[in-house]
């Protein structure tokens, strides 16, 4: 906008001192026609000209470096996206000792790569196992790609925003984060939600609370009973 405003000022005075010196040519031109000669009439005219070519260059003439390079930038930014603050994230009130997350990316349906405030890791949910689609060396299992894609889903309409709480064992043998995910603003967790879509197995012999696994547990029966994803295979 000031760019804008500096280039507007520069043409009016551009204009004012060209009708400036277009008044004064005319008035030697009118002194040249009283008899003082056809010289100063042609000087008159090439100045004319010179004026003209010069207005004409200020409508034309390309714009600053730094006007194309902030052009650029803003070109280049709005195809980027605006990135999120990990520390932007809002502390959830009801999820006293939780970690706010952006996830960069899913692996599979329990396994998510984030940020944090303390670096980039990767998270295991607690007490839910999807069905295998990336372990090397086995195949696709039913409904994995089922679940890999409902945890992006869910992944997606929460904005990448997740909140990760610790509970029980805090690692894998894989040196993967094990913790219960909170995705947005959601009172129910990632891993009671894939349990309960059929589309993860509650695995509850894992070190964490008997709170959660009571969830997890109670979650595996309704999506029995309902013989959704996984159960609804034959044994």
């Amino acid at each position: 906008m000031a760019q804008r405003r500096l280039y507007r000022s520069q043409e009016t005075a551009q204009r004012r001192i060209a009708r400036t010196i277009v008044s004064s040519i005319l008035r030697d031109n009118g002194r040249n026609r009283s008899g003082k000669g056809s010289h100063g009439f042609l000087v008159s005219v090439a100045s004319i000209l010179v004026v003209a070519l010069a207005c004409l260059w200020t409508q034309i003439a390309p714009k600053s470096d730094t006007s194309q390079q902030s052009n650029v930038a803003a070109s280049t930014a709005d195809e980027l996206g605006t990135p999120i603050s990990v520390d932007g994230i809002p502390v959830r009130e009801d999820l006293p000792g939780s970690e706010g997350a952006i996830v960069e990316r899913c692996v599979d349906g329990d396994t998510l790569i984030v940020n944090t405030t303390s670096g980039r890791e990767r998270d295991r949910l607690i007490g839910a196992s999807t069905p295998d689609t990336v372990k090397a060396n086995t195949p696709v299992e039913p409904f994995g790609p089922e679940a890999s894609a409902y945890t992006k889903k869910r992944v997606e309409e929460a904005n990448n925003v997740a909140y990760l709480v610790s509970d029980g064992q805090k690692y894998d043998k894989y040196d993967r984060r094990l913790a219960v995910v909170y995705l947005g603003n959601d009172s129910v967790s990632l891993n009671e939600d894939l349990v309960r879509q059929g589309l993860a197995r509650a695995t509850l012999q894992y070190d964490f609370s008997r709170e959660m696994k009571d969830r997890l547990a109670e979650a595996r029966s309704r999506a029995q009973e309902e013989r959704r994803g996984i159960y609804s295979l034959s044994e």
